[in-house]
């Protein structure tokens, strides 16, 4: 059975494809450019290249398709959307239809007609065209609320938020009811719909409890274990709100102001389709799908973020893999010359214990000192081997959390320090990579990371020339 996922670069397609080519399904991704792709989906699914408005690729991407994914919206897009989400919706229901697509799975959100935002009405004028002939083609459309997992637009907003702001002055919208369900819950749901044999069209709301955004902030705060204030007014426009967004969240003014629009209205569940069609998947929490987001981070298996399929600058973060989801990075470039990258690897092995960290050496005994005597561990612990190092192995206050041989060194900070940091260190090509990324916890988070970056200006850059001048490399 093939199975064709449109949307395979943004947030809930590329983790779909991932699940049902781990589940060896005959997976074909349709996408505007197969470079977007990541290699692992790229080694395991076809690809195919196209668009919704180019009736030859659309027709060459269903054939054969017995199951067809439709996760195309246009969230943070402004002018006509709407006209193009409908004309776009109306070409993949008539090229499955004619193509013999016995199926297709939508996802849109939770809502009705009369109280919806603009993007939240265009989704659902979208599942309207899919399913508008259910005696061609079967529909399953999903309707999802706030969906909570590491990466998503929501949970980037109310991690920032609940993490910077120990008192919020929110507009009225904070008590609007709405139903967050886990993301890992969304594809469960998703997956599971290719198997069942589900005749005509219907819509299944999807969910796990109803709750208010105040009340989701609360519990995140809780989970991250801060303690928060919200005073919610009448005064905040949704314009000042957006801008008031983009401020503490790594989202866009265009994904805040329509994220913005759509709190305006409750987004609840309306039928109970997904305990009748699925009764084996039981949604967990919101809380727990927020401490499995947090874990997630932090265990670097990250998979896809909210801007994976943007093309904008702000999403892109060069030669750093899964942890760029950090909330703050400080990073340093040097050419390594005409020495191999694995000379360069080498020395980068070699740092810490009794090799030490270069001119600046005493700054980092300093810095071990003041761990020492807060109740960390030091620089006492040096390493294990003067050359070699192997995941696990401790390095002075640092663990390694991941390494590549002769390309990526991760070091994972055991230092007392108000969140979780991280060193690392790549060879790509010709240039050696040094990264400092910080999750911070709170405000005391934030100001240590802005106290030390002086330092890391000062450090860092000593660091480099001492690998680069173990591979006979002439630093000025």
């Amino acid at each position: 059975m093939k199975i064709l996922i449109t949307g395979s670069t943004g947030y809930i397609g590329h983790r779909l494809a991932h699940r049902l080519a781990d589940e060896g399904k005959d997976v074909r991704l349709f996408v505007r450019n197969r470079f977007k792709t990541d290699n692992i989906l790229r080694s395991k699914c076809e690809i195919a290249e196209g668009g919704t408005f180019d009736t030859d690729s659309l027709d060459r991407a269903l054939k054969g398709v017995h199951t067809a994914y439709y996760l195309i919206h246009s969230m943070g897009k402004t002018g006509g959307f709407e006209h193009t989400d409908i004309a776009s919706a109306e070409n993949f229901r008539r090229a499955c239809v004619n193509n013999g697509v016995k199926k297709i799975i939508y996802l849109g959100g939770l809502g009705v007609k009369n109280t919806a935002s603009r993007h939240l009405l265009s989704r659902i004028e979208t599942g309207e065209t899919l399913s508008s002939e259910p005696d061609k083609i079967d529909v399953l459309w999903f309707r999802a609320g706030v969906i909570i997992g590491s990466g998503s637009a929501s949970f980037e907003i109310i991690r920032n938020i609940s993490q910077k702001l120990p008192v919020m002055i929110t507009p009225k919208w904070v008590r609007t009811l709405t139903e967050p369900i886990g993301v890992d819950d969304v594809i469960s749901y998703l997956a599971k719909a290719a198997d069942e044999n589900i005749k005509g069209s219907r819509i299944i709301d999807i969910g796990a409890e109803v709750m208010s955004f105040k009340d989701m902030m609360n519990q995140a705060a809780e989970v991250m274990g801060l303690k928060r204030y919200i005073i919610p007014t009448p005064f905040l426009t949704p314009s000042l709100s957006s801008y008031w967004l983009i401020l503490f969240t790594p989202v866009t003014y265009s994904i805040a102001s329509a994220l913005i629009e759509g709190l305006s209205s409750e987004t609840v569940k309306t039928n109970g389709n997904a305990t009748e069609l699925f009764p084996d998947i039981t949604p967990v929490s919101y809380r727990e799908s927020f401490r499995m987001a947090l874990r997630e981070i932090e265990d670097h298996q990250v998979i896809s973020s909210w801007c994976d399929s943007s093309g904008g600058r702000q999403c892109d973060v060069p030669l750093v893999h899964d942890i760029s989801i950090a909330v703050y990075k400080d990073r340093y470039i040097r050419n390594i010359g005409d020495r191999t990258p694995e000379d360069a690897f080498t020395a980068v092995k070699s740092l810490g214990g009794r090799n030490g960290w270069g001119t600046y050496n005493l700054l980092w005994r300093i810095r071990g000192l003041i761990d020492k005597l807060s109740g960390g561990y030091g620089l006492n612990r040096g390493r294990r081997d003067s050359a070699d190092l192997r995941i696990g192995d401790t390095l002075d206050f640092w663990k390694v959390a991941d390494l590549a041989e002769g390309r990526r060194l991760l070091l994972q900070a055991q230092m007392k320090v108000p969140g979780r940091a991280w060193l690392e260190f790549q060879v790509i090509d010709t240039d050696l990579i040094m990264t400092a990324f910080f999750y911070p916890h709170g405000i005391s988070g934030r100001l240590y990371w802005y106290a030390m970056l002086p330092f890391h200006k000062v450090i860092f850059p000593a660091v480099m020339r001492e690998i680069l001048s173990q591979t006979g490399f002439k630093t000025e």
